[in-house]
């Protein structure tokens, strides 16, 4: 049996398929923390409603990053959790480099009920904006 076949004759099952599919993604990537453009994380910060969390390890963050960020790295992160208690009200963007990490800390996060979202396209696309990055340890 080819498999055009097998769909022609299992078209339902296919699209039951396709639809569980697509609802498992939607789900993940709401939980971890939906995705934000550079514009908007700036528009939130200035309101002093978001709190941008640089996962990025501490040499890449002195390297550059955006001011007001919080170095967080990703590597040890669980156990500073508690240091965001006094932010909870905010919306609390996560940075990396690329995205890489971002969606298993947004997840974590999302589960101890903060309000999470990602920046999308990470550091590397804030630079590709031409939007601009301080250096040192401190904002």
């Amino acid at each position: 049996m080819n498999i055009f076949t097998f769909v022609s004759q299992e078209w339902l099952l296919i699209s039951i398929l396709a639809a569980l599919i697509a609802v498992l993604i939607i789900t993940t990537r709401k939980n971890n923390g939906l995705p934000i453009a550079a514009g908007e994380l700036v528009r939130l910060m200035n309101r002093d409603e978001a709190v941008l969390i640089d996962i990025r390890p501490a040499n890449d963050f002195n390297a550059g990053h955006i001011y007001g960020a919080i170095n967080m790295p990703h590597s040890g992160f669980s156990g500073r959790i508690s240091e965001l208690e006094k932010l909870r009200p905010k919306t609390l963007v996560l940075a990396d480099q690329m995205g890489q990490h971002a969606g298993a800390i947004g997840a974590l996060l999302s589960k101890q009920s903060y309000q999470v979202r990602r920046l999308s396209g990470g550091i590397n696309n804030w630079q590709h904006s031409n939007l601009p990055l301080v250096k040192g340890s401190k904002s």
